[in-house]
This record gives structure tokens, sequence and C-alpha cells, in this order.
């Protein structure tokens, strides 16, 4: 996930519910290199199932936590196959072959864990700190799974905070990067769900994903894969090599670094 509306030090309320939460919450704000304010509109919380992310003044909204092995998502993967799942086709798996991956957009980490399920090697760059706090969160309770936690661990991490172009200590060359940036509201069926409508008025919306498509190309040693909603033009408006189609949108495929 991408933004330039969004602050890239962010400003989150810590509300911690005893002494020993509280510090715990200042811990993870000075790993993330958060700024604790306790009016700002968006809060983190520790719960019983994980680290959460409330909008305060939106109380209708439930707490935002990334859970990768239960729920929808785990139903998910639990049923995912490369026939299934056009996602796999897009970032070329097929035979035995597993392309090593770049999500340049991690957003929650769902696409990332799809294919990290289905046997690739996947590596997560998130640009906003509050997001990649919930995502670092999510990613070592998965990594305790007695089911899924030995295998995520040695197929899915996130590298940290940053953009495509920034350096980034760890990373392996990608065959793939795939790319998924933020679209408004009536582009994005995805949105009327509350917890993204919550996310997008964290980050904002992408404004530089035309910028993102050169770098990826340029990383990426086979493929660039970028997902679109439906109706939305491709990136920088150029034309995809292909296009995989989906229920609410398609997968434009950018090959052999030819743009």
């Amino acid at each position: 996930m991408v933004s330039s509306d969004s602050d890239p030090v962010a400003s989150i309320a810590l509300l911690g519910d005893s002494a020993a939460a509280q510090a715990t919450l200042v811990n993870i704000a000075a790993t993330w290199q958060l700024q604790p304010d306790q009016l700002a509109r968006f809060g983190l919380m520790l719960t019983p199932q994980g680290l959460a992310l409330c909008q305060r003044d939106q109380p209708r909204f439930k707490p935002l936590i990334i859970d990768f092995v239960s729920g929808r998502l785990g139903y998910r993967y639990r049923q995912a196959t490369v026939a299934n799942e056009a996602l796999a086709r897009a970032v070329g798996i097929q035979g035995g072959y597993r392309p090593t991956v770049l999500d340049a957009t991690a957003g929650l980490g769902r696409d990332a864990f799809i294919l990290a399920a289905l046997g690739c090697q996947v590596q997560m760059l998130e640009r906003h700190p509050v997001v990649a706090a919930l995502l670092q969160d999510g990613l070592q309770r998965a990594y305790f799974d007695k089911k899924s936690g030995i295998w995520l661990s040695e197929r899915l991490r996130l590298l940290g905070v940053g953009s495509l172009g920034s350096e980034q200590p760890g990373l392996r060359a990608p065959e793939v990067v795939y790319l998924d940036p933020m679209f408004p509201a009536r582009h994005h069926r995805a949105l009327v769900k509350k917890e993204m409508q919550m996310l997008q008025q964290l980050v904002g919306l992408d404004r530089d994903a035309d910028q993102l498509l050169a770098s990826a190309n340029t990383l990426a040693s086979r493929r660039v894969v970028v997902k679109r909603p439906k109706g939305a033009p491709p990136l920088a408006g150029l034309k995809p090599s292909a296009w995989i189609p989906t229920p609410h949108g398609r997968f434009d495929l950018y090959f052999n670094n030819k743009l």
C-alpha cells in the first residue's frame, strides 16, 4: 500500500488499558518511528487477538487486526490452488515453478500470504509505518501457528517500512514485482468494507503509482504484475503485455522489462 497523502512519520494514539499494555505500545511506536499523540484520530490498542487499529471518530468500525490463519483469509488459503487463484496465474506459477515475489505495496498482506501459501518466496514492503506494525504483529502470530507457521516463516517476510526506489537492506532481487495501489472507493468494490474504508482514511490515496511501475520494471527480472479495479486505466497509461480478468477487476502483466 502506498500513499503520498500520508505523513511518513505517522501520529497515533496509544490506547493501553494498563501500564504494561501502554509500555508495550510505546515500544511498538518507537520500533516503527510512530509519533504518539493521544489526540490523534487513529489509535493502536492491544487485544487478545493481536495489535489493533481503531478509528476513534468512527466507533462503528471494528478494530482492524491482521490475522493470516483464521477467518476468511484462513479459509481462502486452505482452498487456494493455482487453478482457482487468478493471482497465482498472474505471477506465473505453473507446474513446479514458483517465482520469487516482491509485494511492493503490501497493505494487509493478504495477496502476499496467498502466494506464500502456494509456495512462493515473498518479500513485502509497506510504506505506512502503522500498517507495517500491524503486518509484523500478524506475521509473528502466524509464525507460531502449528499448521502454517513452519512454511510461512520460510516463505513470507516483511522487509520493513519503505517503497521501491529506497534502499532496503536484505532485499533479494525478485523475479516478479507485485503492485496493488490504493484507489478511490468508486473504483474499488472492496472499499465498501469498513476495514478498508478505515485503511484508506489512514493512508490516503496513492498519488505516485505511475512512478512505481518504472521502478518495479527495473527490479523485476521476469514480470511486473499490477492489480487494477474494474474500469481503472493501466498505470502510467501503458498498455500491459497481457491481462487476466477477475470478478472485480484484472491483473495487468508487463513482461521482459519492456514498458
